[in-house]
């Protein structure tokens, strides 16, 4: 990049962001697209969320309710919670970044682990932080590492339970010890957007947390089980204080009603839900058995993705796997940017498309 000499210059910070660069959503002309990159969820959203987004369409004149009081009441019946508690924003990255925004000072510390959502280094960086990085072991957020990197700095712990890319995941004892260790004026950001796939006992999101601690907040989103990742609702449960912060720096508008109307309806939409995890826990296991049977290696995965990772020898590694697939109409995610450069993350999909990247992998590998 050329030299500034004169005009505007970003803060600080500013221009060390590598810009987030999102799942590829185009196969080659002529193939069928089996679009598996962004971990979208391919049963869809639920009709009654189709519905109600026509419906809006009849009011587009008007702003949107600026506290999104519809869509947080749904969001309270549906988990139990206090209304008053619960934001909304324009898909959990926009939450993510209200955060730094209102807990990073320039200098202070946000500490995520290595191969963390990209957001959390992008979101610290825009607001002046340092991102400090933690070693995973395994793949896996490990506690003891999170805590070495805390320092007199630390303002913010953002944690991905599940972890994407991996798939991965802490049971509820872990992250009460990491709590335990933090000091009382870190903000733990417990980053649930997968909750709604995990079917393990020793898993919590985080909302019996949040309400038993005052520096706990808990992020949520309807771009995946709910199948909303159009309209880009996310939001999240937290402590009063930690709530009043964020109304105060966030849009007045920052939820559109056909975001409003269309989530309310969805998450009042059991059934459908239900149907998206079964799916996504009958192909899950389905493709991470065959996969490895082909002798590729999966990261057992609690998410509706999964991390595939591949051989590096007689052009058998990710870059010529992603060409081949993709060739086929098979689009997956490269995660070089998230430090694993030999791997690729693949969105669970449609039994067409799970058994269809299965098949062409088996080619691919000969």
């Amino acid at each position: 990049m050329s030299k500034r000499t004169n005009g505007p210059v970003p803060k600080s910070g500013v221009l060390d962001i590598a810009a987030y660069v999102p799942g590829k959503s185009e196969a080659a002309p002529g193939v069928k697209l089996h679009k598996l990159s962004s971990n979208e969820t391919p049963l869809g959203p639920s009709e009654a969320a189709r519905r109600a987004f026509r419906d809006a369409a009849e009011r587009l004149a008007d702003y949107p309710d600026g506290s999104a009081r519809d869509l947080r009441e749904a969001i309270a019946r549906a988990h139990g919670l206090n209304v008053q508690n619960i934001l909304c924003g324009n898909g959990s990255d926009e939450i993510l970044h209200l955060l730094a925004q209102s807990y990073l000072a320039p200098g202070d510390e946000a500490i995520f682990t290595e191969h963390g959502f990209l957001v959390y280094r992008i979101a610290t960086l825009a607001a002046g932080g340092k991102p400090v990085v933690a070693r995973e072991h395994d793949l896996t957020a490990n506690v003891d590492e999170i805590l070495a990197k805390v320092t007199g700095r630390t303002r913010i712990v953002y944690l991905a339970n599940p972890n994407n890319p991996t798939g991965t995941y802490l049971p509820i004892g872990e992250v009460r010890r990491l709590h335990a260790g933090l000091p009382g004026n870190v903000l733990l950001v417990l980053d649930a957007a997968y909750a709604e796939y995990v079917r393990r006992n020793d898993y919590e999101a985080g909302i019996e947390m949040v309400s038993a601690f005052a520096n706990v907040i808990m992020t949520r989103t309807f771009s995946k089980v709910h199948g909303l990742a159009a309209v880009r609702i996310g939001w999240c449960y937290g402590p009063a204080d930690v709530i009043d912060a964020l109304n105060r720096v966030r849009g007045p508008f920052n939820v559109s009603s056909a975001a409003i109307a269309a989530g309310a309806a969805a998450i009042g939409d059991r059934a459908h839900v239900e149907m998206s995890v079964a799916h996504n826990e009958e192909w899950l296991a389905w493709t991470s058995r065959a996969l490895a049977a082909l002798g590729l290696i999966v990261t057992p995965s609690v998410g509706n993705f999964i991390l595939i990772h591949f051989p590096d020898h007689d052009g058998k590694n990710a870059g010529e796997a992603d060409a081949f697939l993709t060739a086929r109409g098979y689009v997956l995610r490269s995660v070089a940017a998230y430090g694993l450069p030999n791997a690729l993350r693949m969105t669970i999909g449609s039994a067409e498309a799970n058994r269809g990247v299965v098949a062409a992998l088996a080619e691919f590998l000969g």
